[in-house]
Order: structure tokens, then C-alpha cells, then sequence
């Protein structure tokens, strides 16, 4: 990252973008502006220069917003922790900053034209992350980058994280790599540390004053009368209401009954394998398919007691779609960050499926995985969840339902 400049720009804000307010510098360039919003005029340091456009901090407001709050955690300010993108922004701003990317990644990269409204998480912010992953600073303390840089922040608190990790960041954790902090369910929280061994790396489990504790250590979740395990290496919604949330939303558009086969794909430790299985009962099928070994570990304890479920611990590829998925099929999708693999969607579309659930965690990688479903899918629903608050992230879940003129046209 370049050095601040020395002489700040003055930009006028345009409208909301991925990393900042947009504006433009003297020189007409694009520029980024992290801590911004939009129609303030503002003094802004240079962070980043490209070609075409800029990047840069809002060092002084010179014509605020209505919407710009100060910002309740003390890191949140130029080039401090990069974690958080809008804690200056009221909740109302912060939703409307939201539905505008969302919007603008659907039109731009999917070519559909949607009205996005932002769903608000019941629970308030502050202490609403319940896994947060920290770099360690060389003096032992818990940390996190600046923004688009490898600099670290020590923290001593972080308002957005469960109140339980206090502890942590009060701990001595030289040695150390990588600290996630875990805080799922109702158990004791406690850290996964990740530690440098030789030429290879290692993961302990330690409580949070930095204690070891058995490797074996679980949290234990409720959702939906069914108390899942999710061991330290695997994958769970980092937001409190975010796992009971996108359950009851896949369980309301997967709309399955007994007898149904449902194939879910990143099934993670099973939580709506769970749920599926017990609505489509014992005449029914689920079959999740997961990559990573240790969620596949976590899910075959998931799922004991139903036997109409099987887990298979493949990735997800258009040879794993055709293994599984058949034509009538109901498909949930709850990809990584990176979304779908090439030919994974174009596979789907062979298979036929009558509904694809598509859970992402990004706008942009599930617009161009739209696009992909457009020779035989339709967007038929869409939500949008602010599990994410106060930075720019959202959870969204699509209802794709199947046409099959559209695929027939294609022949």
C-alpha cells in the first residue's frame, strides 16, 4: 500500500461503491473513500494509486451527511482496524449503502433489475459476532489488519464481537499465527490457535486466558429443536441469529414434503441436511456433499438417528452434480466466498432440478453465478440479511425456480 499523500484532496461523494464512497479527484479519477457516505463533501488522503482511480481515507469532513453518526468503537477510523467499513453510517444508512451494491452487482454483473430491501438481524449489533478470526501482533496481543493492508491494529476490545472474549485479548498469545475466538451456542467460548511447527503448522485448542484445553472440544448449537456439534476446524455462521435465520428461510423455499429428494451441496455440518431430512421423513432422500473432513466428521454425528441422509465428502464439482442431483430434484447451495466452481452451474442446469436454494455470502460472486443459471433458471425470489453489521458484507438467499423453455431454447 503507498504512503498517505501529504496534501489532501477535497471530493464531493457520489454514491456508494465496494471499498468507499465514490468521488473523483482534480485529475478526474475514480477515487474510493473509506469512511465516507454519500453527498458529504470531504478531505481525503490518498491510501492507493492505480491508472484509472484511486483509493483514500476521509481524514476531515467538510459537509457531513444527515446519516453519520460517530462511530462507537474507537478503532474505526482512518487507518485504523480495517474490520468494520461503516460505523460512521446510521442504521438506515447502512441498509440503504447495502441494497444499493447488492443492486448494482445484480444489474451490472447478472443483468436482472431488482428491487433490494436489506433485512435487519434482530439482535443489536454490538456483540453480535460470535467467531472472530485475529492476527497476533509480536508482543502476544490479538489483532487485526488495517484496511487492504498487512498492518496490524492491536485491540483491546472489539465492539462488535461477543462480550464473552473479553478475556482474550487480555491473554499472551506469542507463538501464535492465527487466534480465532469461538463463542457458538451457549457453551464456553474458546480460542483456536493456529502455531507454526517446523516447516509445518498445527491447531490447538486453548480457553480464552490461553489454557490448553482437550483438542476435542466442541460447541454445541441449538437451531430448530436439533443441537448441532461444529468442531474447532469447522464452519459456522460467525452472526448469532444468522444459522436460525437462513434455516427457516431454506426450509420455507425449499418446500419439501415426504418423499422428496433434496441434494444438499456445501452442506457444511448439516444444518439444513438436518431440518431437510425431517421434512421429506423417511420416504424421503437428502444427500449433502462437503469437501472438508472435518464438517463431514461433524455432520455424520449431525445427522445420527436419520438414515435417509447420506454425507459424502466429495467436492463440489459438475462430476459431484452428476453423481447426485437427478431431474426434480430440490438443490440448496451454500457455497464459500469464491461461489461456484467453473461448470458447476451449467451441470446443474443439465441435471434439471425443479429448485435451486442458493445461499451466498457475496453479491458479486452470486451474480455471476445468476448469470451462469440464466439458460435454464429464473430468479424467482431474493433476500437480503444484514448479518454483517456495520461493515459492507450482507447474507443474501435466492429462490431459483427451473424453466424449462429457457433450456429447451438453448438446444
Amino acid at each position: 500500500m503507498n504512503e498517505p499523500s501529504e496534501t489532501p484532496d477535497v471530493v464531493r461523494i457520489e454514491r456508494p461503491a465496494t471499498g468507499g464512497g465514490v468521488g473523483r479527484l482534480g485529475d478526474g479519477r475514480v477515487v474510493f473513500v473509506r469512511h465516507s457516505l454519500v453527498g458529504e463533501l470531504v478531505e481525503v488522503n490518498i491510501t492507493e494509486r492505480a491508472t484509472s482511480f484511486a483509493r483514500a481515507d476521509a481524514v476531515r469532513v467538510l459537509e457531513a451527511s444527515g446519516e453519520r453518526v460517530s462511530a462507537p468503537c474507537p478503532y474505526a477510523h482512518p487507518r485504523g482496524c480495517g474490520g468494520c467499513d461503516l460505523q460512521h453510517a446510521s442504521a438506515a444508512a447502512q441498509s440503504s449503502w447495502k441494497a444499493s451494491l447488492v443492486s448494482e452487482q445484480l444489474r451490472r454483473v447478472a443483468g436482472v433489475e431488482w428491487d433490494v430491501d436489506v433485512v435487519p438481524a434482530p439482535s443489536e449489533p454490538k456483540g453480535s459476532r460470535t467467531r472472530l478470526r485475529c492476527a497476533v501482533t509480536n508482543d502476544g496481543r490479538l489483532a487485526l489488519r488495517a484496511s487492504r493492508s498487512h498492518d496490524l491494529v492491536a485491540l483491546d476490545a472489539c465492539w462488535i464481537a461477543d462480550e464473552r472474549f473479553a478475556p482474550a485479548f487480555s491473554a499472551n498469545w506469542t507463538g501464535a499465527i492465527e487466534v480465532e475466538l469461538r463463542a457458538i451456542g451457549e457453551g464456553p467460548a474458546f480460542a483456536v490457535v493456529r502455531r507454526a511447527h517446523g516447516s509445518d503448522e498445527i491447531l490447538e485448542v486453548r480457553s480464552l486466558e490461553g489454557r490448553a484445553l482437550d483438542p476435542g472440544t466442541d460447541s454445541r448449537v441449538a437451531v430448530g429443536g436439533h443441537t448441532f456439534s461444529v468442531s474447532p476446524r469447522s464452519f459456522w455462521q460467525a452472526h448469532r441469529d444468522a444459522a436460525s435465520i437462513l434455516t427457516d428461510q431454506v426450509m420455507k423455499w425449499a418446500a419439501v414434503g415426504p418423499g422428496d429428494h433434496v441434494v444438499d451441496l456445501f452442506s457444511g455440518v448439516g444444518l439444513f441436511a438436518v431440518p431437510l431430512a425431517k421434512r421429506v421423513g423417511s420416504a424421503g432422500r437428502v444427500t449433502a456433499v462437503e469437501s472438508s473432513p472435518y464438517a463431514v466428521r461433524d455432520a455424520r454425528r449431525n445427522v445420527d438417528g436419520l438414515p435417509h441422509v447420506k454425507v459424502r465428502e466429495w467436492m463440489v464439482t459438475p462430476r459431484s452434480v452428476n453423481d447426485t442431483v437427478a431431474r426434480g430434484d430440490v438443490v440448496v447451495l451454500d457455497p464459500p466466498r469464491a461461489g461456484l466452481a467453473k461448470g458447476v452451474a451449467a451441470a446443474l442446469t443439465r441435471r434439471q432440478p425443479r429448485r435451486i436454494v442458493y445461499v451466498s455470502c457475496d453479491a458479486s460472486t452470486f451474480a455471476r453465478d445468476l448469470k451462469a443459471f440464466s439458460g435454464g433458471f429464473h430468479l424467482s425470489d431474493l433476500m437480503v440479511f444484514d448479518f454483517f453489521p456495520m461493515t459492507e458484507h450482507v447474507e443474501l438467499v435466492g429462490l431459483l425456480d427451473f424453466v424449462p423453455d429457457r433450456v429447451d431454447s438453448e438446444k
